[in-house]
C-alpha cells in the first residue's frame, strides 16, 4: 500500500463507525464489545512480535554487533522510560483531554452543541493521543507498512460506534483531527527515512514493537503499562545505535 494509506483508512473507519453508532445507539451489549477488544488485543501482540524481530535485522546487527542489539533496545527503553516518567508524559497526555474539553465546551449555547463538542473532543483524544498513533504513523512514513494503522483503524471504528451512540455526529468531526495528526506524523516518518540508516530504522522498529506489545497488554486488561512514558525510547533507539556504531 502507498504511504498514508493507514491514515486514510483510519479516517474512513471513524466516519463509518460514527454512522453505525448513530443508527445502533446502545444496542451492542458490553460482552460483545469486550470480546472484540480482546480479539484486537491478541492481534496487536501478533503485530508487535513481527515488529520486535527487527532486532535481528542484518543492518542493525552490522551497526552494533550481534550481541548488542538487544542491549541497545533495552537501554533505549530504560532511558526513554526514565525521561518519560520524569516528564510525566502519560499524565500529560491524559491531561490534554480535560483542558481541551473545558476550553471548547466553554460557552456552549445548547445541549445539542455541548454534546457535539464533547463527542468531538473525547473521540479526537482517543483517536489521536496514544502510542499506536505515533508508532503506526511513523512506521507508515518509513515505508515499513501500514499494518499498525490498519489495526488502529479497526480499534477506532469500534470506538467511534460507542462514542457516536452517546454523542452523535460530533464524533465524525474527529476524523479531521486524525487526518491532521497522523498525516503530520507520517510526514515525520518520511523525513526520518531520509537520514536514518537502515540499522537505526531497525532499532526504532524493534523498540516500537515492544511498546506495541504493551498496548496489547492494556487492551487485554492484563496490565495498564504506562506506554506513553516510554515513547522517548523511539528517539533514544536510533541515537544509541548511531553512538555504538561510531565507537565500534
Amino acid at each position: 500500500m502507498f504511504r498514508g494509506f493507514g491514515t486514510l483508512l483510519n479516517v474512513a473507519t471513524v466516519l463509518l463507525g460514527t454512522g453505525l453508532g448513530v443508527l445502533l445507539g446502545h444496542r451492542l451489549p458490553q460482552r460483545t464489545r469486550d470480546v472484540v477488544t480482546d480479539a484486537l488485543g491478541l492481534v496487536t501482540i501478533l503485530i508487535a512480535a513481527f515488529s520486535a524481530v527487527a532486532v535481528r535485522d542484518a543492518p542493525f546487527v552490522r551497526d552494533v554487533g550481534d550481541a548488542a542489539t538487544i542491549l541497545v533496545v533495552l537501554a533505549a527503553l530504560v532511558i526513554g522510560g526514565v525521561v518519560g516518567s520524569l516528564l510525566r508524559l502519560e499524565n500529560r497526555l491524559e491531561g490534554i483531554g480535560g483542558a481541551l474539553q473545558r476550553r471548547l465546551s466553554k460557552g456552549s449555547e445548547s445541549e445539542e452543541r455541548r454534546r457535539y463538542v464533547e463527542g468531538f473532543v473525547a473521540a479526537s483524544l482517543v483517536f489521536c493521543v496514544g502510542p499506536l498513533t505515533v508508532l503506526g504513523s511513523i512506521s507508515d512514513g518509513l515505508g515499513r507498512g501500514s499494518e499498525q494503522l490498519v489495526l488502529k483503524a479497526t480499534l477506532d471504528g469500534f470506538a467511534a460506534i460507542a462514542f457516536a451512540a452517546s454523542f452523535g455526529w460530533g464524533v465524525a468531526a474527529a476524523g479531521l483531527a486524525v487526518l491532521v495528526v497522523q498525516g503530520t506524523l507520517t510526514l515525520v516518518g518520511l523525513a526520518l527515512g531520509e537520514f536514518l540508516s537502515e540499522g537505526q530504522i531497525s532499532a526504532l522498529t524493534a523498540t516500537g514493537g515492544l511498546l506495541l506489545f504493551g498496548v496489547g497488554l492494556r487492551l487485554l486488561r492484563i496490565k495498564q503499562l504506562p506506554v506513553g512514558d516510554l515513547l522517548p525510547a523511539l528517539v533514544a533507539a536510533p541515537l544509541l545505535t548511531l553512538a555504538v556504531a561510531a565507537f565500534r
